[in-house]
């Protein structure tokens, strides 16, 4: 444990330090406008420490720190290396995916609407966020349907010499290649941006007003088409109250404090409507104050935000910022003036509560249905805390295709960067799950550290045995050890799911439906899942590629050219006639006459 002796070595400049523990690894990573001031809060006595602190300080063995010219360099640094290395004590923001946006170009004169997870400076206009990709890609259809703006790419667009097919069926006003005017596609592009706006009523109003026009015109065709158009957003558009009276974008960000953890909610506004919202859970995250509350979301948002995702120009969170650089660099990264702020009047104060509302639901399922490290560890009988499970499977199809599947869980949250598939080729036909997974632990230790709190075995007291050895044989028989099975139980309402673990004849005695047992379960469930689903890609991915060599048309020369341009089977099948048209010595005729082969070949499987 360090000590108070060590303080006046640290510089007083803004910077950045780094609290490690006795292995060398970085458990903290902090920020400091005055890094001796701010260090020398963590050695006050204990009792005006908060939990956290209390908890960590005893495991800090070595504080190393760098010096920054600006506090809003300080900030940049420490979001960037909480990222890097993930320290225990900080909150870290995994699900840090970007969400997709539609996206309409105003450097086009006939532009496509598009769906993207970036946002570029180049004066396009974007809808969202969408947390739900299958309902973005829905409404995009829905869009489709309704408003005839292009499908195609800039590049085809360019070199098209003819309609396509969404011409011919009304879904598109055909520009690459028929005289159509700017200014009636803008009026398309208008009608859909009142769409995405959620701006229902204006854009029916409208579209019925421009109805009768035609109507008076006696031109009924075109007035009929409108008919059914408005008919379609009547059906489609879910009406939404205005949240806010004046239209504004807005990020409402509610906290709540739950036992084992914080959760924190995201509510999107746009043009003065819900739209959307995301949650977050971190685990040993302990708010007690609103200032840790604003410290933690501070903490967040710099995680959250960067410059390709949607910023809008006011966050409004329960309690502020607790740090002035932080709009400075919201708005370098937006490009425009941010302000993150208390909330300001009746509207922002119930959006807030609606944030709150979410984040405490949110802590109440986690609660439930994750249980803590320490939790794990005592319900498996096992010293310290289980935060790193790797669970593995061995799967195979009637003796082939003998694999082993690993998923990785770090704080009850999937790692997926980190899961793995190793192939046997030696153990085909054989069918034997304890060699493959023995096997497995020697490729294993090879790939060498982090290595897990606890190994998940999907199988009974066998295949527990076998990993057992192996493990020992390698030089990791410390690494704990258990093994999911099937129980006897089949009664209505039981999971009949046991655990077992090494030197115990009888399973543990964990009770059916408690949260420890519904964890170890959904892990063995997802590590069942991956497995197979690669056995299946890996057999489906055989089978076409043999029927590739055998479909007509197909020769040696054809069948390379296509494995030099797609990655694989699943690409050739789902490229379209004007991808495959681009192939060097390809032309409309072969492009077709190929599609159409490699479609009933998709068909067929």
């Amino acid at each position: 444990m360090i000590c108070r002796d060590i303080l006046p070595t640290f510089p007083t400049c803004p910077g950045v330090y780094l609290m490690k523990n006795a292995t060398g690894r970085i458990i903290y990573v902090g920020k400091a406008k005055h890094l001796r001031r701010r260090l020398a809060s963590y050695f006050q006595a204990e009792h005006r420490l908060s939990p956290k602190v209390r908890i960590m300080m005893p495991k800090v063995e070595c504080i190393d720190y760098l010096c920054t010219a600006t506090e809003k360099e300080a900030l940049l640094l420490e979001a960037s290396l909480i990222k890097k290395h993930r320290p225990k004590y900080n909150i870290v923001l995994r699900d840090d995916k970007q969400y997709i946006l539609f996206c309409l170009s105003r450097n086009h004169p006939f532009p496509a609407l598009r769906l993207t997870r970036k946002v570029l400076r180049d004066g396009s206009v974007y809808f969202g966020p969408f947390t739900s990709a299958l309902s973005a890609r829905e409404t995009k259809r829905v869009i489709d349907r309704l408003f005839p703006l292009r499908k195609c790419r800039d590049t085809v667009f360019a070199n098209r010499t003819r309609p396509c097919l969404q011409y011919h069926i009304g879904r598109c006003l055909g520009p690459c290649c028929l005289p159509v005017s700017e200014e009636d596609y803008r009026q398309v592009v208008r009608r859909v941006e009142l769409f995405l706006s959620g701006k229902s009523d204006e854009l029916l109003a409208g579209l019925h007003a421009q109805m009768m026009r035609l109507s008076d015109d006696l031109d009924f065709e075109g007035a009929a088409r409108l008919r059914d158009s408005i008919r379609a957003l009547r059906d489609t558009v879910e009406r939404q109250a205005a949240v806010l009276s004046d239209g504004r974008d807005l990020d409402v960000v509610g906290v709540h404090g739950g036992e084992g953890g914080t959760a924190l909610a995201l509510v999107f506004v746009r043009q003065g409507r819900i739209i959307d919202g995301q949650t977050f859970w971190f685990a040993g995250a302990a708010v007690e104050t609103p200032e840790e509350a604003a410290g933690l979301t501070d903490s967040f948002l710099m995680q959250y935000y960067n410059a390709e995702r949607f910023i809008p120009g006011r966050i409004v969170t329960p309690f502020g910022s607790l740090d002035p650089a932080q709009e400075e660099v919201l708005a370098d990264m937006r490009g425009g003036r941010v302000s993150v702020n208390k909330a300001r009047g009746d509207q922002e104060r119930r959006l807030v509560d609606i944030a709150t509302a979410n984040a405490k639901a949110h802590a109440i399922r986690q609660r439930r249905t994750n249980p803590t490290p320490a939790e794990l560890a005592a319900a498996l009988g096992v010293a310290g805390e289980v935060e790193r499970i790797e669970c593995v499977d061995a799967s195979h199809i009637q003796g082939e295709g003998m694999r082993v599947g690993k998923v990785v869980f770090v704080d009850g949250r999937e790692e997926k960067s980190a899961y793995r598939v190793y192939s046997f080729p030696g153990l085909e036909g054989t069918a034997d799950d304890y060699l493959a997974l023995a096997s497995f632990v020697a490729r294993r230790v090879k790939s060498g550290p982090p290595w897990p709190d606890l190994l998940l075995i999907d199988g009974g007291k066998g295949q527990l045995g076998a990993v057992e050895r192996a493990m020992a044989e390698n030089g990791l028989a410390d690494v704990p050890l258990a093994a999911i099975a099937k129980g006897e139980s089949r009664r209505a309402g039981e999971l009949g799911d046991v655990i077992f673990r090494p030197g115990r004849k009888n399973h543990l005695n964990l009770k059916s439906g408690s949260p420890e047992l519904l964890f170890f379960q959904h892990v063995r469930d997802t590590a069942h899942r991956f497995v197979i689903s690669h056995l299946r890609r890996h057999k489906r991915t055989a089978q076409l590629s043999s029927d590739l060599d055998n479909l007509p048309g197909v020769g040696p020369k054809t069948a390379k050219l296509l494995w030099e341009h797609f990655d694989s089977i699943e690409a050739m099948t789902k490229a379209t006639a004007e991808d495959l048209a681009r192939l060097p010595g390809f032309g409309p005729r072969k492009a077709a006459a190929l599609h159409s082969r490699l479609q009933s070949l998709l068909n067929k499987d």
